[in-house]
């Protein structure tokens, strides 16, 4: 296989789709809802806070981390993450990957 061949790397796929700055050092993740919204977590080594990127907040970038989920919305049980309302699947998908970055952050544990 030549590099004309070679896949390009889901990092640059990735940052690509949401505008955001993602290089092969960091930690991604990639989820599509159930209504088709997309939405794209990094987290890159020594940032005390990971990003991500929803296509239905028209890709703005929110700062996530350990302790960001909230279920303190305006209604009764709405879950959000640094202001922005998810679901229970992108919840979810959205702690297996701050868990799975963990390490990443400073002051956490391998």
């Amino acid at each position: 296989m030549s590099d004309s061949d070679t896949p390009p790397a889901i990092e640059l796929i990735l940052a690509r789709l949401c505008g955001g700055a993602i290089t092969p050092e960091d930690y991604v993740g990639y989820f599509m809802n159930q209504l088709g919204e997309e939405l794209v977590f990094a987290q890159r080594r020594g940032e005390k806070a990971a990003r991500l990127w929803h296509s239905d907040a028209d890709w703005a970038m929110f700062r996530v981390g350990d302790h960001s989920i909230r279920v303190d919305g305006e209604l009764e049980g709405m879950i959000t993450v640094d202001g922005l309302v998810i679901d229970r699947g992108e919840v979810t998908w959205l702690s297996s990957c701050l868990v799975a970055s963990r390490h990443l952050r400073p002051g956490r544990a391998r």
